[in-house]
């Protein structure tokens, strides 16, 4: 066997190495959820995270080690990808295998971005109408017993071990949302069916039924998530059908979910067909396969850049202390750069704020906080920046950023879906709209503790607010376990000057915290922090804080739902 082939079939072993052990701990969240095991569940959703870089790093090392002559030799490179090409004819996740052939030779040639003849810079095997041996999804039919006999022998097809709580009430409970959807009892076309994927979504304490009813010349997609109770019985607990309410389920901006897939080309264009207008390097994340999502977020902003003209700018809002923010208008993202130095009083370093980012990818995000996309060595064209950021990153993070030719290589970033900064929102909403905003950031800094998780720098200004309205923080420097953090009351003052002291006069350690401080601290408009005051007034007292951490100590994972409360079937149908 030549020297490039010997190097083409070592990668791929590594690659399906890589794929046998994520799918046995994808797949495996079946039993985890069927034995309720919430903290098995959460642990394998940090661990699987990790196992792409660990299976990089193996690949590298073997071939190193065995083929010394790879590591300086860069015109056998061409020859390595076309002979990994071949390899993937018959293969089940060949863009994967591609994306894993990319990172091993970018390591092994010293990450030289720039040769993309010796990478897959574009995808070279086509994924359509790829399937693996059994199908991805599955069809159910009207057998006489209409609707309810189909949604029936949908939910019993995953073969689920334990009691339900009530199948039948549920299976009614559905039917009669469906009606209320459509205004009267469904009607079934000679061709009706129902196509649902082969395996459930798991996240967190949930099961998420992912499908599609084809009727004629329409198609719905659905979701129906099924729950346990306290007592381990299941029960399916809404039925989601707008756009809005599945697109909640596939957010980012929570952790990401555990499906069995063979061909996860066929799941994503699954899902894509449910939600056509999410990329689809955002469901290769959501599955947890990260580092495809990248590669395909990558792609697609090069093509944007190739087909528009306007310039990067600084990104509007505050400007923060930790990083360097800017974006391209016609491209709803933000680009993160960490500044070389951090002005008082911040008190973190480089390696600091990189570990804040990395707790934020292994916690449950609780659709709270904003989801990144880390890169290394990206190539801008120069000549679409603004010259004000250009000076800007010239003059605060030069270290991570330098000009060779026509291009601007940023050394490291974070990439983020762009949010309206709330603090900009409230300048110029209404008073409804204020209203619902800071109810939402109040339920934001909740749902967060209830996660174990403390903002540290509540300012408004770390908090966006997306076109549907929900609040999402994504400043994360001061971030932090809300168990490692001391809420106090402030003490009483002793005499006239302690009270008119400009500095505290009692002791402050660098984890207390004073709740009652946040309303003045916060909210500069008196409005504003009356509304906040009005709602979210807990959140003043400490007790409320050390009540939420005493929940996280036991080990108690909150029920906070992807879809309105409103939708849920026990709500809605009492």
């Amino acid at each position: 066997m030549k020297l490039a082939e010997q190097i083409a079939a070592e990668i791929l072993r590594g690659f399906d190495k890589h794929y046998r052990i994520f799918r046995d701990i994808s797949s495996a969240a079946k039993d985890r959820f069927e034995r309720a095991d919430w903290a098995a569940s959460r642990e394998a959703g940090r661990t699987r995270i990790h196992f792409y870089d660990q299976r990089v790093r193996e690949a590298v090392d073997l071939v190193s080690d065995r083929f010394p002559l790879a590591t300086v030799e860069e015109l056998i490179w061409p020859h390595v990808k076309q002979a990994y090409f071949q390899l993937l004819y018959e293969h089940r996740q060949p863009e994967c295998a591609e994306t894993f052939f990319n990172s091993v030779a970018c390591r092994v040639l010293d990450r030289r971005y720039y040769r993309n003849e010796y990478i897959f810079w574009r995808p070279a095997i086509s994924t359509e109408y790829l399937t693996g041996g059994e199908p991805d999804y599955r069809s159910f039919y009207d057998r006489g017993e209409g609707l309810r006999g189909a949604l029936r022998d949908v939910v019993l097809s995953y073969e689920l071990r334990g009691q339900w709580q009530d199948l039948e009430r549920d299976l009614d409970r559905l039917e009669r949302a469906v009606a209320e959807h459509f205004g009267g009892p469904w009607t079934s076309d000679v061709d009706f069916q129902i196509q649902v994927l082969s395996s459930l979504f798991y996240r967190n304490k949930a099961a998420y039924l992912c499908g599609r009813a084809r009727n004629g010349y329409r198609e719905y997609p659905f979701v129906v998530p099924i729950l346990k109770d306290e007592q381990g019985a299941m029960f399916l607990d809404a039925l989601l059908l707008s756009p809005q309410d599945i697109g909640r389920v596939f957010s980012l901006a929570r952790a990401y979910c555990m499906v069995d897939m063979e061909v996860p080309a066929a799941f994503v264009q699954f899902v894509s067909s449910m939600l056509p207008r999410k990329p689809r390097s955002e469901i290769y994340t959501l599955v947890g396969l990260q580092k495809q999502g990248k590669t395909l977020f990558y792609r697609d902003m090069m093509l944007h850049l190739k087909h528009s003209s306007d310039c990067f700018t600084v990104a509007p809002g505050t400007k923060g202390m930790v990083m360097a923010v800017f974006t391209l208008p016609s491209f709803p993202y933000v680009f993160k750069v960490i500044r070389d130095w951090f002005p008082p009083p911040k008190d973190v370093d480089r390696a600091k704020v990189e570990d804040r980012y990395l707790l934020v990818k292994h916690h449950d995000r609780v659709g709270r906080m904003a989801d990144s996309l880390e890169y290394s060595h990206v190539a801008f064209p120069l000549e679409r920046f603004e010259p004000e950021l250009l000076a800007e990153l010239k003059s605060v993070a030069s270290s991570m950023i330098r000009i060779e030719g026509d291009q601007l290589i940023v050394k490291h970033l974070y990439i983020e879906k762009r949010l309206v900064p709330l603090d900009l929102f409230l300048q110029k909403s209404d008073e409804q709209r204020t209203r619902a905003a800071i109810r939402e950031y109040g339920n934001a800094i909740k749902e967060l503790a209830s996660a174990n998780i403390f903002a540290g720098d509540l300012l408004l200004k770390n908090f966006g607010i997306t076109r549907f309205g929900r609040v999402v923080f994504y400043d994360y420097d001061e971030i932090g376990y809300l168990t490692d953090f001391k809420f106090r009351r402030i003490p009483k003052a002793r005499d006239y000057d302690d009270e008119m002291s400009a500095d505290p006069w009692f002791s402050v350690g660098p984890h207390d915290v004073f709740p009652e401080q946040f309303p003045t601290f916060l909210f500069a408009d008196p409005k504003q922090r009356e509304i906040f005051m009005e709602l979210h007034g807990d959140l003043m007292d400490p007790a409320f804080w050390i009540a939420a951490q005493d929940r996280c100590r036991r080990g108690e994972q909150a029920d906070i739902f992807p879809y309105p409360e409103n939708l849920r079937f026990s709500r809605r149908f009492e």
